[in-house]
């Protein structure tokens, strides 16, 4: 591993820090940590922290020294001094003196001496820097280090590659204990230069940032070359079907095993979803293609924290056969009940060592191997699956090469659950929420479009995921470069475009779960005039694109076996058509028919069908030159044709947003109409 350090690169930040009064030794901290933590191969989503002793000015004026210790929900890449906040170092040391404290306690104690009571919570490792007597100490959960010490003979192949430069910790879950260990280790080594912790990761100390960096990059770099030195070929290939499904093929099926069925005040099924994530590198597809996959997989976590992301087992499936997945879709649902079962039973054996307090989480696998395909991970939301996702990959190599010299090694399964069911992380469930739509995934078609866009923002803002179709071209990229969702080129009255555009979907999130089917424009004419060409191709936007998107949909939520919402944008044409408006009203009476043809037809798998009635709004299927002309047409300005409703009030793209998120959380409505035109009696329904 090669230092990333750079003068100038450190000199600018201190020069930078300098003029908002921080001094250079937290300035060199934030550089080093933001160097470590940019590295993957030695931190990943919060594994690792990083502390500076200094002195820190209360607000009496008195100087107390102080511990600047990574603050809990900072990313160690992106780092900013408030996410080092500055706990009095004198009561931290004091606790050395006793012999136990829980976890409880110590995040007490350690928020109770903080300089600043806004301050995010200090590391729960936050005594171990303390106690060790150096100015600055790097902690991270290095690959390479990883590899050494999850082999049977770890301890053993560590003492050959560090000597007397690294204390050795056994494996103690983090906290009072871990301290205590720690210090005893580096009281009885004044001379080692860092610590190795068993089962977890690696300590490097130094007067400087620099010293304290550059050792980790050693460290690390010996361990590397270790591992290359002791090589050998690994994971032996299992036989495979001729031809393999496509990971967009499968995934529906996958995240809907997922789904955690839960009763619903009100009765009926409701399913906690999860969003998914598809990896497939070269490296991965041999792991889950090896022949002992069953044996390797199944041992436990590379380094303990793993477990509060992906669960202490990844569930492995067999390969899919390209072509009838019904079979293999049955066998794999059988697989992943009997990972819940498995886990409820692992639950079942170590609760009672808390005395029965503990809750048990989802039973649901977070990580899923699929020979031929690659590996999903799963989350609440794409960040959280990409996060699961990165920690599996990071599984994968760590394994690979620990197989590669040996064999893997995890903790045990006591301690695993003493880590997934950490009385801290509880706390943090606990007082988790979710917004309405969390774990939702949503296709807007006509996503560059005003309405979509305003639609896409709105269920973002619910929580969901979402994904805008429509034509390639500058609006869509400007869509998807604004955060309004994942931009998928689509032409809608494409069936291989369509195709395609749910592939991306199911192999970016795992499925979808939502339809707005919006796009749409106005072709005008009188009915004795108009061609035959230009009715057919409104026909073939304005109804069979609708078609074509939904038949797709619900393909994808017949997979996934988790019901659905299918939403359309209908227009008042539909109901209340106006002079020459038939080459566009009657395509979307039609869509009318279609939104309770599908309603009939698939309410029984939970799949809604409903529909807004939109009239008038700005930069949608209106555009100015035809607001232009009808407002002249009424002898009134532009303001008061878009005001001629019952509440004189303009409707906006935004109003129609939240009419289909209204719908989408509707769960006991299908085959309805909602009108969004701001009063229009002629348009109403019912």
């Amino acid at each position: 591993m090669k230092s990333a350090w750079s003068d100038r690169g450190a000199a600018e930040l201190v020069e930078r820090y300098a003029a908002d009064g921080i001094g250079e030794d937290l300035a060199l901290r934030v550089y080093t940590t933001r160097l470590l933590g940019s590295e993957p191969r030695l931190v990943m989503h919060g594994g690792g922290n990083t502390s500076v002793k200094g002195r820190a000015r209360d607000v009496t004026g008195a100087d107390l020294d102080v511990l600047y210790v990574k603050g809990s929900g900072w990313d160690m890449g992106t780092i900013e001094p408030p996410g080092l906040p500055a706990v009095q170092l004198d009561p931290l040391l004091a606790l050395a003196e006793i012999d136990a404290l829980s976890d409880e306690d110590m995040v007490n104690l350690q928020r109770r001496n903080l300089l600043d009571s806004k301050a995010p919570n200090p590391s729960v490792e936050t005594l171990l820097h303390a106690w060790v007597p150096r100015t600055f100490i790097d902690h991270t959960h290095a690959n390479a280090a990883l590899v050494l010490t999850d082999q049977p003979h770890g301890e053993e192949i560590c003492r050959e590659v560090y000597g007397d430069r690294a204390a050795i910790v056994p494996y103690i879950m983090p906290g009072f204990d871990l301290a205590k260990a720690a210090k005893a280790a580096a009281d009885a080594h004044p001379e080692a230069e860092g610590l190795v912790l068993l089962k977890h990761g690696l300590f490097t100390f130094g007067d400087t940032a620099h010293e304290a960096y550059e050792l980790m990059i050693e460290f690390v770099s010996l361990a590397e070359a270790r591992i290359e030195g002791g090589r050998r070929s690994v994971f032996a290939a299992a036989s495979m079907p001729g031809a393999v499904a496509s990971a967009s093929e499968i995934a529906p099926a996958v995240r809907g095993m997922l789904a955690n069925r839960r009763s619903i005040e009100g009765g009926g099924p409701e399913f906690e979803r999860f969003i998914l994530e598809h990896r497939a590198s070269p490296a991965i597809l041999a792991y889950v293609g090896g022949s002992e996959l069953s044996r390797y997989s199944q041992v436990g976590t590379v380094t303990p924290d793993h477990a509060i992301r992906t669960k202490p087992l990844p569930v492995v499936l067999s390969a899919p056969p390209a072509g009838d997945l019904a079979v293999w879709a049955g066998e794999a649902r059988a697989a992943v009940d009997a990972y819940r079962k498995a886990y409820a039973a692992y639950f079942e054996r170590h609760n009672p060592r808390y005395g029965g307090t503990k809750r048990m989480l989802d039973p649901s696998p977070r990580v899923v191997l699929v020979p031929g395909v690659g590996l999903f991970a799963s989350g609440r939301d794409a960040r959280a699956a990409a996060a699961a996702a990165d920690l599996a990959e990071t599984s994968v190599d760590v394994i690979t090469d620990a197989e590669s010299m040996d064999r893997f090694e995890s903790i045990s399964e006591a301690e695993l659950f003493d880590i997934e069911y950490w009385s801290l992380e509880q706390a943090k469930l606990a007082g988790a929420k979710e917004k309405a739509l969390a774990r939702h995934v949503v296709v807007v078609t006509g996503g560059a479009g005003a309405i979509g866009r305003a639609t896409a923002a709105a269920f973002r803002t619910a929580g969901a995921e979402v994904a805008l179709f429509d034509l390639p071209g500058p609006a869509l990229d400007a869509a998807g470069e604004a955060g309004a969702g994942l931009a998928v080129p689509c032409d809608v009255t494409d069936d291989a475009s369509v195709d395609r555009a749910f592939s991306i979907v199911a192999a970016r999130f795992g499925g979808v779960d939502i339809l707005v089917s919006n796009a749409g424009a106005a072709w005008r004419g009188p009915m004795a005039d108009v061609t035959d060409d230009v009715l057919r191709e409104s026909f073939e936007l304005n109804f069979f694109a609708h078609q074509r998107v939904t038949r797709a949909a619900v393909r994808m939520m017949r997979a996934q076996r988790t019901g659905g919402c299918l939403l359309f944008n209908v227009s008042k044409q539909a109901v209340n058509p106006g002079p020459d408006f038939g080459p566009y009203g009657l395509p979307k009476a039609a869509t009318l028919g279609l939104v309770r043809q599908y309603a009939i037809e698939h309410g029984w798998e939970g799949i809604r069908s409903n529909g807004v009635n939109a009239d008038r709004i700005r930069s949608g299927v209106l555009t100015d030159e035809m607001i232009a002309s009808r407002s002249e047409a009424r002898g009134v300005s532009e303001d008061a044709y878009l005001r001629g409703n019952l509440l004189g009030r303009e409707v906006r793209a935004e109003d129609v947003a939240r009419a289909f998120v209204s719908l989408a959380l509707a769960r006991a409505t299908t085959g309805a109409i909602l009108t969004v035109d701001g009063g229009n009696v002629a348009a109403a329904l019912r």
